[in-house]
């Protein structure tokens, strides 16, 4: 026999390459196990007294995740069940089927309206606690760039031209010196109240004096999510905020959802 064999049929080599094998199977078995700690099981949606899909590999065993502030989770949580959708229809019977929001559209959760049922706390990464992200004002170290027009006072322009309110403050983000919010009093028309419009969904014309946001006419800002506390913004009112303006995108207005051709 030559060097490395163990018998006549199998050698070294022959061994190294099964267990690479073996291996490599258990690595994708696990990491497929993983992966399955959130939103499984799937709705199949062939109704209420159908069981989920869960597939293969299963679910794996809840495993403890202990957090910042000292709370334990579950993953996956052996309580959570499919959640019901309620504030839509489906498009046909057929699996899989689109579904059509009921209602007020941008406040459906369907579609670009949907959004994750994040910890409705405030998104802190400071040793105590503090939150990450305040307003100007709560804060008199922070402030904008001398290159950057201020836009406080600046008249909010939905995409119908029609004037909604003005901005108010901005929101920044501590830990990595961005501007995240533009917080804006509405018209009294509109309720008067104070709401948050993101950054990345509004276009700030300096010279013109004005915000335009093209994801909503005017009067639909007054149906932006209300923060809790004016002075603080949490994990979920922030998804449910940017799954608003993100909705406007395909629901502000009718023609926004038809084809172009």
């Amino acid at each position: 026999m030559g060097i490395g064999a163990i018998t006549s049929y199998i050698d070294v080599a022959q061994l190294t390459l099964y267990v690479f094998f073996g291996f490599f199977f258990g690595l994708v078995l696990y990491l497929r196990r993983e992966d399955k700690r959130e939103g499984y099981p799937l709705d199949s949606n062939l109704g209420p007294n159908h069981p989920g899909v869960v597939g293969f590999p299963g679910v794996p065993k809840p495993k403890k995740f202990l957090l910042r502030t000292g709370e334990v989770v579950l993953s996956p949580n052996p309580n959570a069940g499919i959640e019901v959708v309620t504030n839509a229809t489906r498009a046909d019977r057929s699996p899989g089927s689109p579904l059509n929001p009921i209602g007020n559209k941008l406040l459906s959760g369907v579609g670009p309206a949907s959004f994750a049922n994040r910890a409705d706390v405030p998104d802190g990464s400071f040793p105590d606690g503090t939150p990450r992200i305040v307003p100007l004002r709560a804060d008199a170290l922070l402030g904008l760039s001398i290159y950057d027009a201020d836009p406080r006072g600046f008249r909010v322009v939905g995409t119908d031209g029609l004037v909604a309110g003005v901005v108010r403050d901005v929101w920044v983000d501590r830990t990595e010196s961005q501007t995240r919010y533009l917080e804006i009093t509405l018209a009294e028309e509109l309720g008067g109240h104070h709401v948050l419009a993101p950054t990345t969904m509004v276009d700030i014309r300096g010279k013109e004096g004005k915000i335009v946001v093209q994801a909503l006419m005017a009067a639909q800002f007054a149906d932006v999510p209300k923060l809790r506390n004016p002075e603080v913004v949490t994990l979920l009112e922030e998804d449910m905020i940017m799954a608003y303006y993100g909705a406007g995108t395909l629901y502000a207005y009718p023609a926004r959802m038809e084809p172009l051709i």
